[in-house]
């Protein structure tokens, strides 16, 4: 058996994702955690209360590297190249952590204020890239809202195998994002 780890809710919670990764989020109990961490269950409960807690933790973490990887694919860059970098840090995210990304999706209580706290975060960060083009306030969380579901709708057919045309699917995502941000341009002109 290997040696015991120096248990916090980090460790815990990229062990978590490790699992949610490799196996899938329903993969992700405190008994797969505990053999993992080379420790006995009730162990994981002086960092977290329970699976509900534990699910709500890892889609906060989740969220909290998605908007790393998005502010890091957003710096120096604004209007359409931003939204370019920014959707395809997006769908990478999906790709590398598709049990991590799950675990967002899945969140038991997005009431928890931690959560609405890490999701604002992304959405404060997707706005300020649209604050570029000069839009209405209204204009700009439609944008938001449309980009979201547009990269969200990608990844979930990609990732349960909905691409199986012999075309690049990397591709199909820059055809993708170029037609949205076609339609930026035309709400933008449209006033």
């Amino acid at each position: 058996m290997s040696p015991r780890v120096n248990l916090d809710l980090i460790t815990i919670l990229k062990t978590a994702a490790d699992i949610a990764d490799t196996e899938g989020i329903d993969a992700v109990t405190m008994i797969e955690l505990a053999k993992r961490l080379n420790v006995k269950s009730p162990s994981l409960y002086n960092h977290i209360s329970g699976m509900g807690e534990l699910r709500v933790n890892l889609a906060i973490y989740s969220m909290e590297q998605l908007y790393e990887l998005l502010v890091r694919a957003t710096i120096g860059k604004s209007k359409d190249d931003a939204i370019r970098s920014l959707s395809t840090a997006y769908v990478s995210f999906v790709r590398q952590h598709p049990g991590l990304y799950n675990a967002i999706i899945f969140a038991p209580n997005t009431d928890n204020d931690k959560f609405k706290i890490a999701a604002d975060k992304i959405v404060d960060l997707l706005l300020l890239v649209l604050n570029s083009y000069d839009l209405e306030k209204d204009d700009q969380i439609h944008i938001v809202r449309g980009l979201r579901s547009m990269l969200h709708g990608f990844s979930s057919l990609e990732q349960t195998g909905g691409f199986a045309m012999p075309f690049n699917v990397d591709d199909s995502l820059s055809v993708m994002v170029d037609i949205f941000i076609t339609g930026i341009h035309s709400i933008k002109n449209r006033k």
